[in-house]
């Protein structure tokens, strides 16, 4: 469910955390750990919070969209489907899909296509089936990304979300360009 002002009220209580703070603690937790485990389970956290448009605007405020990629690029991949998944669940929203794309984002998502994680595969379809735009769109459709996604498409024996996701972003981003 979504949040709003009187739910997080609610929720939190008289004596709970505020949201802005609570995230600004996991952003402070996971810069200073050293412990693989607890980045994951932080990362994990940060991904969960980003689903939600209540979260955005302390999102970006944090630079959590920033730390998202930064996991992209790590060598673990727990921390890598954690950052592409936060940066799937929250570029639904134009500012945050600005801030990834400002941020270099495209060209990370794009790796993570090719990554060995289901899920991560899965987050990099659906970041840039939202990511994919009129400033961006030759860096986006570009042949071999296309003729990647394309063979996702062609997979549903091997991984139908693959698939349908592929299938939505062809429709939406290829074939409409094709036609015009």
């Amino acid at each position: 469910m979504f949040t709003n002002e009187q739910r997080q009220e609610e929720r939190t209580g008289r004596y709970g955390t505020p949201r802005l703070q609570y995230l600004q603690e996991l952003v402070s937790q996971f810069q200073s750990s050293t412990d693989e485990e607890t980045k994951e389970k932080i990362g994990a956290n940060l991904a969960n919070f980003a689903y939600d448009p209540y979260n955005y605007k302390f999102l970006r405020q944090l630079n959590v969209l920033e730390l998202f990629l930064d996991c992209i690029t790590e060598p673990n991949e727990k921390l890598v489907e954690f950052g592409a998944g936060g940066i799937c669940n929250s570029c639904a929203d134009p500012l945050n899909a600005e801030v990834v794309t400002q941020c270099g984002g495209i060209p990370l998502i794009v790796q993570c296509l090719s990554s060995p994680v289901r899920n991560t595969v899965n987050y990099a379809l659906g970041s840039l089936y939202y990511l994919c735009n009129a400033s961006n769109r030759e860096e986006i459709l570009k042949p071999e990304v296309i003729d990647l996604i394309r063979r996702y498409a062609d997979a549903e024996a091997v991984s139908v979300s693959f698939s349908n996701l592929a299938k939505a972003f062809l429709d939406k981003h290829v074939r409409t360009s094709e036609t015009k």
